[in-house]
């Protein structure tokens, strides 16, 4: 049984990423892994935030992307596709690709938000870090023409 990693963040390209993890694992009779990796925020001020307020903010955030990871794999499974998935906090590349590692993911399925390269030079690009560093096969679903 081959093991699809789907990193999702419930942007625009979520829905296209799962529909593509459901037709590589029916293709391949495989599994779809899920991960979410929420970002902790982002302290501007220079006097930054107490430790508290950060955890609370990374702990309501976790709480609704795993109400939202529930429905993704709801959608799965009414698909009977073999699922199982998860909510962490961290860096995305790094909890991806040690995701990858630990599930055995023989590819990874992802979205792309194609915010253009000037963008990825100065943001970086969680694609892009993937890509780049994966030990396995990784499929880049690309964000629908907005001019259609």
């Amino acid at each position: 049984m081959k093991t699809f990693l789907a990193p999702i963040d419930f942007s625009a390209v979520t829905e296209d990423v799962i529909n593509t993890a459901i037709t590589f694992a029916r293709a391949f009779s495989g599994r779809v892994v899920l991960i979410n990796v929420v970002q902790p925020p982002v302290v501007t001020s220079e006097f930054g935030l107490p430790v508290e307020v950060i955890q609370e903010a990374v702990t309501s955030a976790e709480k609704i992307a795993q109400t939202k990871l529930d429905h993704c794999l709801a959608t799965l499974s009414a698909a009977q596709i073999p699922s199982a998935g998860r909510v962490t906090h961290g860096p995305s590349v790094t909890l991806i690709l040690e995701e990858a590692q630990s599930c055995g993911a023989d590819y990874i399925i992802m979205g792309s938000h194609g915010h253009g390269r000037l963008y990825d030079l100065l943001v970086g690009s969680t694609a892009s870090g993937v890509v780049k560093k994966a030990k396995c096969g990784v499929v880049i679903v690309p964000p629908r023409d907005k001019s259609a």
